[in-house]
């Protein structure tokens, strides 16, 4: 069983940067590819950012507009600048046993707990 912890979420106001953090406990996640989704309450979970095994290729989603970078050199961050109101939200790690980095929720098999990131002023 993999299990992922998130940190790093908070209070922020618009414009400025968090630095979320993603760990998993007794592995390490050179065979897993992982992702970023978030939600805000009364809306699906929505794709962010994701990162392949091998570490050969990285995927966004549309509206990261180069203002997120993901990446995993132990541990899973994404770096977040420019943050907007919009982009409140829980934000959750998720992995899967290799396979190609992937748009949807449902191709991933383990889920942390969230970190709260609020973005206001």
């Amino acid at each position: 069983q993999v299990q992922l912890v998130e940190s790093g979420g908070g209070l922020v106001q618009p414009g400025g940067s968090l630095r979320l953090a993603c760990v998993t406990s007794g592995r390490t996640f050179s065979t897993y590819t992982t992702a970023w989704f978030r939600q805000s309450p009364g809306n699906e979970r929505q794709f962010v950012a994701a990162f392949h095994f091998s570490g050969a290729n990285t995927l966004y989603a549309d509206f990261v507009k180069g203002r997120f970078a993901i990446s995993r050199p132990d541990a899973m961050y994404l770096q977040m600048n420019n943050l907007k109101p919009e982009d409140t939200a829980n934000y959750y790690c998720a992995a899967k046993k290799y396979g190609s980095t992937s748009r949807s929720y449902i191709d991933y098999d383990y889920w942390g707990q969230g970190t709260q990131v609020t973005v206001s002023s």
